[in-house]
Protein backbone atom coordinates (compact mmCIF):
# COMPACT_ATOMS: atom_id res chain seq x y z
CA UNK A 1 0.00 0.00 0.00
CA UNK A 2 2.62 1.91 1.19
CA UNK A 3 4.39 1.71 -1.94
CA UNK A 4 1.48 3.05 -4.05
CA UNK A 5 1.24 5.82 -2.30
CA UNK A 6 4.55 6.96 -2.91
CA UNK A 7 4.42 6.07 -6.25
CA UNK A 8 0.99 8.27 -6.93
CA UNK A 9 2.71 11.28 -4.67
CA UNK A 10 5.63 11.31 -7.26
CA UNK A 11 3.51 11.15 -10.04
CA UNK A 12 0.57 13.70 -8.61
CA UNK A 13 3.87 16.37 -7.77
CA UNK A 14 5.66 15.64 -11.28
CA UNK A 15 2.37 16.66 -13.20
CA UNK A 16 1.06 19.07 -10.84
CA UNK A 17 4.39 20.99 -11.22
CA UNK A 18 4.07 20.64 -14.85
CA UNK A 19 1.11 21.67 -15.39
CA UNK A 20 0.66 24.63 -12.51
CA UNK A 21 3.21 26.75 -13.20
CA UNK A 22 1.17 30.17 -12.60
CA UNK A 23 1.99 32.92 -14.87
CA UNK A 24 2.35 36.12 -12.71
CA UNK A 25 0.48 38.04 -15.94
CA UNK A 26 -2.83 39.58 -16.50
CA UNK A 27 -4.94 38.68 -19.21
CA UNK A 28 -4.71 41.08 -22.32
CA UNK A 29 -8.16 43.64 -22.65
CA UNK A 30 -8.01 43.40 -26.75
CA UNK A 31 -11.26 44.44 -28.49
CA UNK A 32 -14.09 42.95 -30.09
CA UNK A 33 -17.09 43.39 -32.64
CA UNK A 34 -20.25 41.16 -31.99
CA UNK A 35 -22.83 42.82 -34.02
CA UNK A 36 -23.82 41.44 -37.89
CA UNK A 37 -21.25 42.60 -40.65
CA UNK A 38 -18.35 44.55 -40.49
CA UNK A 39 -17.75 46.94 -37.78
CA UNK A 40 -18.73 50.45 -38.83
CA UNK A 41 -16.27 53.40 -39.10
CA UNK A 42 -18.49 55.95 -36.85
CA UNK A 43 -17.57 55.61 -33.03
CA UNK A 44 -20.39 53.60 -31.26
CA UNK A 45 -23.56 55.12 -29.31
CA UNK A 46 -22.26 55.05 -26.10
CA UNK A 47 -25.61 56.12 -24.44
CA UNK A 48 -27.69 54.39 -21.97
CA UNK A 49 -31.17 53.67 -22.58
CA UNK A 50 -34.46 53.09 -20.02
CA UNK A 51 -35.63 49.56 -20.17
CA UNK A 52 -39.09 47.77 -19.30
CA UNK A 53 -39.79 44.82 -19.65
CA UNK A 54 -43.22 43.64 -21.46
CA UNK A 55 -45.44 41.43 -22.56
CA UNK A 56 -48.94 40.98 -24.47
CA UNK A 57 -52.08 39.10 -24.70
CA UNK A 58 -50.44 37.57 -27.91
CA UNK A 59 -47.78 36.12 -26.17
CA UNK A 60 -49.60 34.58 -23.45
CA UNK A 61 -51.86 32.70 -26.27
CA UNK A 62 -49.18 31.75 -27.69
CA UNK A 63 -48.10 29.68 -24.69
CA UNK A 64 -51.11 28.42 -23.31
CA UNK A 65 -51.86 26.67 -26.78
CA UNK A 66 -48.49 25.50 -27.19
CA UNK A 67 -49.03 24.04 -23.46
CA UNK A 68 -52.07 22.68 -24.14
CA UNK A 69 -50.68 21.04 -27.23
CA UNK A 70 -48.10 19.52 -25.00
CA UNK A 71 -47.52 15.59 -25.55
CA UNK A 72 -45.75 13.85 -22.31
CA UNK A 73 -43.83 9.93 -21.87
CA UNK A 74 -45.27 8.47 -19.09
CA UNK A 75 -41.71 7.97 -16.54
CA UNK A 76 -40.58 4.40 -15.37
CA UNK A 77 -42.17 2.67 -12.28
CA UNK A 78 -40.37 4.65 -8.95
CA UNK A 79 -37.96 6.66 -11.56
CA UNK A 80 -38.49 9.81 -9.28
CA UNK A 81 -35.88 11.98 -10.76
CA UNK A 82 -33.20 9.12 -11.64
CA UNK A 83 -34.25 9.76 -15.48
CA UNK A 84 -34.24 13.39 -15.54
CA UNK A 85 -37.58 15.52 -15.09
CA UNK A 86 -40.18 12.84 -14.04
CA UNK A 87 -43.19 13.80 -15.93
CA UNK A 88 -45.96 13.06 -13.76
CA UNK A 89 -44.39 16.24 -11.96
CA UNK A 90 -43.96 17.88 -15.04
CA UNK A 91 -47.61 17.86 -15.35
CA UNK A 92 -48.52 19.78 -12.18
CA UNK A 93 -46.21 22.47 -13.28
CA UNK A 94 -47.72 22.46 -16.70
CA UNK A 95 -50.97 22.85 -14.67
CA UNK A 96 -49.95 25.60 -12.27
CA UNK A 97 -48.59 27.65 -15.47
CA UNK A 98 -50.83 27.30 -17.66
CA UNK A 99 -53.93 28.36 -15.39
CA UNK A 100 -52.58 29.78 -12.44
CA UNK A 101 -49.29 31.69 -13.11
CA UNK A 102 -49.75 35.67 -13.64
CA UNK A 103 -46.32 36.77 -16.18
CA UNK A 104 -48.20 40.08 -16.35
CA UNK A 105 -48.03 40.50 -12.37
CA UNK A 106 -44.51 39.13 -12.84
CA UNK A 107 -43.50 41.60 -15.43
CA UNK A 108 -44.88 44.21 -12.93
CA UNK A 109 -42.33 42.80 -10.47
CA UNK A 110 -39.23 42.59 -12.76
CA UNK A 111 -39.52 46.03 -13.43
CA UNK A 112 -39.97 46.85 -9.80
CA UNK A 113 -36.08 47.50 -10.07
CA UNK A 114 -34.37 49.98 -12.81
CA UNK A 115 -33.73 48.20 -16.08
CA UNK A 116 -31.08 49.71 -18.82
CA UNK A 117 -29.35 48.74 -22.10
CA UNK A 118 -26.37 50.11 -23.70
CA UNK A 119 -24.73 49.09 -26.80
CA UNK A 120 -20.97 47.23 -26.32
CA UNK A 121 -19.00 46.18 -28.77
CA UNK A 122 -21.90 45.93 -31.46
CA UNK A 123 -24.63 44.39 -28.87
CA UNK A 124 -26.96 46.13 -26.84
CA UNK A 125 -26.18 45.00 -23.22
CA UNK A 126 -29.38 44.81 -20.53
CA UNK A 127 -28.32 45.35 -17.18
CA UNK A 128 -30.86 46.00 -13.87
CA UNK A 129 -28.85 48.76 -11.77
CA UNK A 130 -30.04 49.80 -8.23
CA UNK A 131 -29.21 52.28 -5.97
CA UNK A 132 -29.04 52.55 -2.14
CA UNK A 133 -32.58 54.51 -1.64
CA UNK A 134 -31.25 56.19 1.68
CA UNK A 135 -27.42 56.26 2.89
CA UNK A 136 -25.73 56.85 6.16
CA UNK A 137 -24.71 60.75 6.27
CA UNK A 138 -21.41 61.49 4.83
CA UNK A 139 -21.31 57.74 2.98
CA UNK A 140 -20.89 56.74 -0.51
CA UNK A 141 -22.04 53.18 -1.71
CA UNK A 142 -20.08 50.40 -2.90
CA UNK A 143 -20.34 49.39 -6.33
CA UNK A 144 -21.16 45.69 -6.96
CA UNK A 145 -21.06 43.77 -10.35
CA UNK A 146 -23.11 40.73 -9.65
CA UNK A 147 -23.29 37.84 -12.92
CA UNK A 148 -25.11 34.84 -12.94
CA UNK A 149 -24.55 31.93 -14.47
CA UNK A 150 -26.96 29.47 -17.01
CA UNK A 151 -29.72 28.35 -16.39
CA UNK A 152 -30.00 30.82 -14.38
CA UNK A 153 -30.80 35.21 -14.91
CA UNK A 154 -30.48 38.33 -13.40
CA UNK A 155 -33.24 37.06 -11.82
CA UNK A 156 -31.43 35.05 -9.55
CA UNK A 157 -30.35 38.60 -7.45
CA UNK A 158 -33.70 40.23 -7.08
CA UNK A 159 -34.00 38.73 -2.92
CA UNK A 160 -30.53 39.63 -2.75
CA UNK A 161 -29.97 43.11 -3.87
CA UNK A 162 -32.74 44.96 -1.05
CA UNK A 163 -30.41 43.06 1.52
CA UNK A 164 -27.26 44.56 -0.06
CA UNK A 165 -28.60 48.38 -0.73
CA UNK A 166 -30.89 48.30 1.69
CA UNK A 167 -29.41 46.70 4.98
CA UNK A 168 -30.74 48.76 7.56
CA UNK A 169 -34.70 48.14 6.61
CA UNK A 170 -33.45 44.31 6.66
CA UNK A 171 -32.07 44.07 10.00
CA UNK A 172 -28.34 44.42 8.77
CA UNK A 173 -26.13 47.03 9.95
CA UNK A 174 -25.09 50.34 7.45
CA UNK A 175 -21.24 49.37 7.40
CA UNK A 176 -21.86 48.51 4.14
CA UNK A 177 -24.21 49.54 1.73
CA UNK A 178 -24.15 48.94 -1.76
CA UNK A 179 -25.01 49.92 -5.39
CA UNK A 180 -25.98 46.92 -7.57
CA UNK A 181 -25.23 46.42 -11.05
CA UNK A 182 -26.46 43.25 -12.76
CA UNK A 183 -26.02 42.40 -16.06
CA UNK A 184 -27.46 39.98 -18.66
CA UNK A 185 -24.97 37.82 -20.35
CA UNK A 186 -24.82 38.44 -24.07
CA UNK A 187 -27.48 35.77 -25.48
CA UNK A 188 -29.22 35.69 -22.38
CA UNK A 189 -32.61 37.36 -21.15
CA UNK A 190 -32.66 41.05 -22.80
CA UNK A 191 -28.95 41.28 -23.70
CA UNK A 192 -28.36 40.54 -27.29
CA UNK A 193 -26.79 37.43 -28.80
CA UNK A 194 -23.30 37.63 -30.97
CA UNK A 195 -24.00 37.49 -34.60
CA UNK A 196 -20.65 35.67 -34.64
CA UNK A 197 -18.49 32.97 -32.97
CA UNK A 198 -15.70 33.78 -30.33
CA UNK A 199 -17.86 35.20 -27.58
CA UNK A 200 -16.64 33.62 -24.89
CA UNK A 201 -16.19 34.31 -20.77
CA UNK A 202 -13.30 36.94 -21.56
CA UNK A 203 -14.67 38.77 -23.83
CA UNK A 204 -17.80 38.81 -21.74
CA UNK A 205 -15.71 40.10 -18.62
CA UNK A 206 -14.39 42.71 -21.19
CA UNK A 207 -17.92 44.13 -22.28
CA UNK A 208 -18.84 44.19 -18.02
CA UNK A 209 -15.59 45.93 -17.53
CA UNK A 210 -16.55 48.19 -20.56
CA UNK A 211 -20.25 48.87 -18.76
CA UNK A 212 -18.86 49.44 -15.17
CA UNK A 213 -16.54 52.14 -16.61
CA UNK A 214 -19.64 53.56 -18.99
CA UNK A 215 -21.57 53.81 -15.44
CA UNK A 216 -18.26 56.01 -13.83
CA UNK A 217 -17.22 53.20 -12.27
CA UNK A 218 -13.58 53.24 -11.37
CA UNK A 219 -12.84 51.13 -8.53
CA UNK A 220 -15.67 47.92 -7.12
CA UNK A 221 -16.69 44.83 -6.45
CA UNK A 222 -17.77 41.86 -8.29
CA UNK A 223 -19.49 38.53 -7.65
CA UNK A 224 -20.46 35.49 -9.41
CA UNK A 225 -21.41 31.79 -9.25
CA UNK A 226 -21.39 29.43 -11.92
CA UNK A 227 -20.29 31.50 -15.96
CA UNK A 228 -20.58 34.25 -13.53
CA UNK A 229 -17.73 33.22 -11.12
CA UNK A 230 -15.70 32.54 -14.59
CA UNK A 231 -16.37 35.63 -16.20
CA UNK A 232 -15.24 37.27 -12.81
CA UNK A 233 -12.33 35.70 -12.60
CA UNK A 234 -11.37 37.15 -16.19
CA UNK A 235 -12.33 40.90 -14.83
CA UNK A 236 -10.15 40.12 -12.01
CA UNK A 237 -7.50 38.90 -14.04
CA UNK A 238 -7.92 41.48 -16.67
CA UNK A 239 -7.96 44.41 -14.98
CA UNK A 240 -7.04 44.06 -11.38
CA UNK A 241 -6.33 47.76 -10.57
CA UNK A 242 -9.81 48.30 -11.15
CA UNK A 243 -11.47 45.20 -9.19
CA UNK A 244 -11.27 46.14 -5.32
CA UNK A 245 -12.28 42.55 -4.49
CA UNK A 246 -13.62 39.09 -6.13
CA UNK A 247 -16.15 37.11 -4.12
CA UNK A 248 -17.01 33.81 -5.92
CA UNK A 249 -19.91 30.85 -4.64
CA UNK A 250 -18.15 28.53 -7.12
CA UNK A 251 -14.77 28.40 -8.42
CA UNK A 252 -12.79 26.58 -11.82
CA UNK A 253 -9.78 25.40 -9.81
CA UNK A 254 -8.02 22.36 -12.84
CA UNK A 255 -4.40 22.48 -13.20
CA UNK A 256 -3.82 18.94 -11.84
CA UNK A 257 -5.03 19.82 -7.77
CA UNK A 258 -7.59 17.72 -8.88
CA UNK A 259 -4.83 14.93 -9.32
CA UNK A 260 -4.28 14.92 -5.39
CA UNK A 261 -7.49 13.63 -4.73
CA UNK A 262 -5.77 9.90 -5.28
CA UNK A 263 -3.99 10.60 -1.87
CA UNK A 264 -6.81 11.98 0.27
CA UNK A 265 -7.65 8.76 2.58
CA UNK A 266 -4.24 8.94 3.24
CA UNK A 267 -2.74 12.18 3.51
CA UNK A 268 -5.08 14.36 4.00
CA UNK A 269 -3.98 16.77 6.37
CA UNK A 270 -0.18 16.72 4.54
CA UNK A 271 -2.04 17.82 1.90
CA UNK A 272 -4.21 20.60 3.38
CA UNK A 273 -7.66 19.27 3.39
CA UNK A 274 -9.68 19.30 6.70
CA UNK A 275 -12.13 16.91 7.88
CA UNK A 276 -15.30 19.38 6.73
CA UNK A 277 -13.54 18.98 2.66
CA UNK A 278 -13.18 15.53 3.12
CA UNK A 279 -16.86 14.90 4.18
CA UNK A 280 -17.62 17.27 0.88
CA UNK A 281 -15.36 15.37 -1.60
CA UNK A 282 -15.46 11.56 -0.34
CA UNK A 283 -16.29 9.08 -1.34
CA UNK A 284 -15.32 10.52 -4.53
CA UNK A 285 -18.25 12.92 -4.81
CA UNK A 286 -15.95 15.50 -6.43
CA UNK A 287 -15.77 12.72 -9.47
CA UNK A 288 -19.29 10.97 -9.70
CA UNK A 289 -21.40 13.87 -8.94
CA UNK A 290 -19.99 16.08 -12.17
CA UNK A 291 -19.66 13.28 -13.98
CA UNK A 292 -23.45 12.38 -13.54
CA UNK A 293 -24.60 16.20 -13.74
CA UNK A 294 -22.31 17.27 -17.36
CA UNK A 295 -24.27 14.94 -20.07
CA UNK A 296 -25.67 18.56 -20.99
CA UNK A 297 -22.67 20.65 -21.11
CA UNK A 298 -21.24 17.88 -23.76
CA UNK A 299 -24.04 18.77 -25.50
CA UNK A 300 -23.99 22.58 -25.54
CA UNK A 301 -20.64 22.38 -26.08
CA UNK A 302 -20.59 20.49 -29.31
CA UNK A 303 -24.17 20.47 -31.09
CA UNK A 304 -26.02 23.37 -29.47
CA UNK A 305 -27.87 24.65 -31.39
CA UNK A 306 -29.45 21.57 -32.49
CA UNK A 307 -31.20 20.93 -28.86
CA UNK A 308 -32.09 24.55 -28.64
CA UNK A 309 -34.48 24.03 -31.61
CA UNK A 310 -36.78 21.45 -29.60
CA UNK A 311 -36.40 23.92 -26.45
CA UNK A 312 -37.47 26.84 -28.31
CA UNK A 313 -40.18 25.63 -29.46
CA UNK A 314 -41.91 23.82 -26.67
CA UNK A 315 -42.39 25.44 -23.47
CA UNK A 316 -43.03 21.89 -21.70
CA UNK A 317 -39.74 21.07 -22.78
CA UNK A 318 -37.91 24.30 -21.74
CA UNK A 319 -39.15 24.05 -18.07
CA UNK A 320 -38.19 20.28 -17.65
CA UNK A 321 -34.68 20.73 -19.16
CA UNK A 322 -34.11 24.28 -16.68
CA UNK A 323 -36.30 23.17 -13.71
CA UNK A 324 -33.90 19.61 -13.68
CA UNK A 325 -30.76 21.82 -12.84
CA UNK A 326 -32.44 23.60 -10.16
CA UNK A 327 -33.63 20.33 -8.94
CA UNK A 328 -30.65 18.25 -9.21
CA UNK A 329 -28.11 21.41 -8.57
CA UNK A 330 -29.98 22.61 -5.26
CA UNK A 331 -28.91 19.01 -3.67
CA UNK A 332 -28.12 16.03 -5.52
CA UNK A 333 -30.40 13.79 -2.71
CA UNK A 334 -33.67 15.11 -4.29
CA UNK A 335 -33.52 13.17 -7.30
CA UNK A 336 -34.86 10.41 -4.75
CA UNK A 337 -37.94 12.32 -4.52
CA UNK A 338 -41.15 12.41 -7.45
CA UNK A 339 -40.86 15.99 -7.48
CA UNK A 340 -37.66 16.60 -7.31
CA UNK A 341 -37.87 18.65 -4.10
CA UNK A 342 -38.13 21.81 -5.89
CA UNK A 343 -40.76 23.82 -4.09
CA UNK A 344 -38.79 22.31 -0.85
CA UNK A 345 -36.14 25.52 -1.63
CA UNK A 346 -37.84 27.85 -4.16
CA UNK A 347 -41.89 29.06 -5.29
CA UNK A 348 -43.21 27.99 -8.68
CA UNK A 349 -43.70 31.55 -9.53
CA UNK A 350 -39.62 32.50 -9.04
CA UNK A 351 -38.86 29.12 -11.19
CA UNK A 352 -41.09 29.97 -13.79
CA UNK A 353 -40.67 33.81 -13.78
CA UNK A 354 -36.87 32.30 -14.65
CA UNK A 355 -37.83 30.23 -17.50
CA UNK A 356 -40.35 32.85 -18.91
CA UNK A 357 -36.78 35.13 -19.15
CA UNK A 358 -35.70 32.44 -22.03
CA UNK A 359 -38.85 31.48 -23.46
CA UNK A 360 -39.99 35.10 -23.81
CA UNK A 361 -36.86 35.87 -25.43
CA UNK A 362 -36.28 32.65 -27.34
CA UNK A 363 -32.69 32.83 -26.06
CA UNK A 364 -32.29 29.07 -24.40
CA UNK A 365 -30.58 28.31 -27.64
CA UNK A 366 -27.98 31.26 -27.79
CA UNK A 367 -27.73 30.63 -23.63
CA UNK A 368 -26.22 27.04 -24.75
CA UNK A 369 -23.70 28.53 -27.20
CA UNK A 370 -21.74 29.95 -24.71
CA UNK A 371 -20.61 26.32 -23.74
CA UNK A 372 -19.65 26.07 -27.27
CA UNK A 373 -17.69 29.64 -26.87
CA UNK A 374 -15.62 28.69 -23.94
CA UNK A 375 -14.95 25.36 -24.70
CA UNK A 376 -11.44 24.50 -23.59
CA UNK A 377 -10.90 28.18 -22.47
CA UNK A 378 -10.77 27.11 -18.62
CA UNK A 379 -7.35 25.06 -19.07
CA UNK A 380 -6.17 28.55 -20.98
CA UNK A 381 -6.95 30.86 -18.32
CA UNK A 382 -6.88 28.47 -15.75
CA UNK A 383 -2.55 29.24 -15.12
CA UNK A 384 -2.95 33.00 -14.68
CA UNK A 385 -3.12 34.13 -10.84
CA UNK A 386 -5.64 36.54 -9.29
CA UNK A 387 -4.11 39.52 -7.59
CA UNK A 388 -7.09 40.62 -6.26
CA UNK A 389 -8.51 40.02 -2.89
CA UNK A 390 -10.68 36.89 -3.10
CA UNK A 391 -13.70 35.41 -1.15
CA UNK A 392 -15.04 32.07 -1.72
CA UNK A 393 -18.61 30.97 0.42
CA UNK A 394 -17.94 27.27 -0.14
CA UNK A 395 -22.06 25.98 -0.67
CA UNK A 396 -21.98 21.91 0.30
CA UNK A 397 -24.84 21.18 -2.21
CA UNK A 398 -22.56 22.26 -4.87
CA UNK A 399 -21.45 20.96 -7.99
CA UNK A 400 -17.96 20.48 -6.83
CA UNK A 401 -16.61 21.34 -3.87
CA UNK A 402 -13.12 23.36 -4.00
CA UNK A 403 -10.81 22.70 -0.94
CA UNK A 404 -9.03 26.18 0.40
CA UNK A 405 -6.13 24.70 0.08
CA UNK A 406 -6.71 24.74 -4.04
CA UNK A 407 -8.49 28.35 -4.46
CA UNK A 408 -5.29 29.98 -2.57
CA UNK A 409 -3.27 28.40 -5.52
CA UNK A 410 -5.20 30.29 -8.31
CA UNK A 411 -6.42 33.19 -6.08
CA UNK A 412 -3.00 33.57 -3.28
CA UNK A 413 -4.86 36.88 -1.67
CA UNK A 414 -7.99 34.56 -0.24
CA UNK A 415 -9.18 36.92 2.89
CA UNK A 416 -12.40 34.82 3.43
CA UNK A 417 -13.06 30.93 3.23
CA UNK A 418 -16.26 30.23 4.79
CA UNK A 419 -18.21 26.73 4.56
CA UNK A 420 -21.90 27.61 4.47
CA UNK A 421 -24.12 25.64 6.75
CA UNK A 422 -26.37 24.87 3.86
CA UNK A 423 -27.49 25.77 -0.25
CA UNK A 424 -26.34 24.58 -3.39
CA UNK A 425 -25.90 26.13 -6.72
CA UNK A 426 -27.97 28.57 -7.04
CA UNK A 427 -27.28 30.49 -3.92
CA UNK A 428 -28.15 34.18 -4.18
CA UNK A 429 -31.77 32.57 -5.05
CA UNK A 430 -31.48 30.04 -2.32
CA UNK A 431 -30.06 31.37 0.68
CA UNK A 432 -30.11 35.17 -0.19
CA UNK A 433 -29.59 35.85 3.36
CA UNK A 434 -26.59 33.90 3.88
CA UNK A 435 -25.12 34.71 0.45
CA UNK A 436 -25.62 38.53 1.53
CA UNK A 437 -23.80 37.99 4.95
CA UNK A 438 -20.88 36.47 3.57
CA UNK A 439 -20.34 39.20 0.64
CA UNK A 440 -20.81 42.00 3.89
CA UNK A 441 -17.98 39.51 5.77
CA UNK A 442 -15.57 39.44 2.84
CA UNK A 443 -16.12 43.19 2.10
CA UNK A 444 -15.18 44.28 5.71
CA UNK A 445 -11.76 42.10 5.54
CA UNK A 446 -10.72 43.92 2.53
CA UNK A 447 -11.41 47.16 3.84
CA UNK A 448 -9.86 46.74 7.05
CA UNK A 449 -7.57 49.05 7.85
Amino acid sequence: MWLEILLASVLAFVVYWFVSRDKEETLPLEDGWWGPGARPTAPEDESIRPFKVETSDEEIKDLHRRIDGTRLTPPLEDSRFHYGFNSNYLKKILSYWRNEFDWGKQVEMLNRYPHFKTRIEGLDIHFVHVKPPQLPPGRTPKPLLMVHGWPGSFYEFYKIIPLLTDPANHGLSEEHVFEVICPSIPGYAFSEAASKKGLNSVATARIFYKLMLRLGFREFYIQGGDWGALICTHMAQMVPSHVKGLHLNMAFILNGRILTLFLVRHCARLLGFTQRDMELMLPFKIFYRPLGESGYMHIQSTKPDTVGCALNDSPAGLAAYILEKFSTWTDSEFQQLEDGGLERKFSLDDLLTNVMLYWTTGAITSSQRFYKENRGQLFKQDRVKVSVPTGLAAFPCELMHVPERWVKGKYPRLVSYSYMPRGGHFAALEEPELLAQDIRKFVGLVELP
